[in-house]
């Protein structure tokens, strides 16, 4: 896995602040990472989802807004006692337990797609193709991020469901319209989002 603050292409960056004053270990929430210790047993999904809700719980109290729409906590934990039996029948999965975020204008099974907008919500009765590939491959769908309405803007600020702000200094926008899933993925919450 990449150190943190560095980005696996020898660039230096600073990992973003926590609440508590520590610094997220971006290190542990490497896709490859994560799928390789569940892969080879060092490490479980039921482990990573724990670590996950946890992490979850924490930055609930700090930027809730980052979230439309999330499983719930006995959901993850089954998708991820599924993954672990998967890998125990033999399966060979790239993506073995790994968290993920998707941008709520793509649909996820199990969570209402909004595009940051009440008015349009749906219930959508499967997976976009990508989500289903996803989580084919052994990746763990935590839930739906906010973003600008439609993803029509260009700086995380037009949803009616709060305004994620920067996740390095939240006196700043997060960047758009993927706003929600861009802090997500900054402050350690999954390893990588659509």
């Amino acid at each position: 896995g990449t150190p943190a603050g560095r980005t696996g292409c020898g660039h230096d960056r600073a990992a973003p602040a926590r609440e508590d004053g520590g610094v997220t270990d971006l290190s542990r929430l490497h896709p490859s990472a994560i799928a390789a210790s569940g892969q080879n047993g060092s490490t479980s999904a039921v482990g990573v989802i724990e670590d996950t809700l946890a992490r979850l719980e924490a930055y609930d109290a700090i930027q809730p807004q980052i979230w439309i729409s999330r499983y719930a906590h006995d959901e993850l934990l089954e998708a991820a006692r599924g993954v672990d039996a998967r890998i125990a029948s033999g399966e060979n999965l790239p993506l073995a337990g790994v968290p993920f975020a998707v941008k709520d204008n793509i649909d996820v099974k199990g969570l209402e797609t909004t595009a940051a907008c009440p008015a349009f919500a749906y219930a959508p009765t499967d997976n976009a193709p990508v989500v289903a590939h996803l989580l084919a491959a052994g990746a763990i769908c935590i839930g739906k991020t906010n973003l600008d309405q439609f993803a029509t803007g260009l700086v995380g600020t037009r949803s009616p469901y709060g305004i994620p702000a920067n996740a390095y200094n939240r006196a700043f926008v997060s960047g758009g319209s993927s706003s929600g899933s861009a802090v997500a993925v900054a402050v350690g919450l999954v390893g990588f989002a659509l």
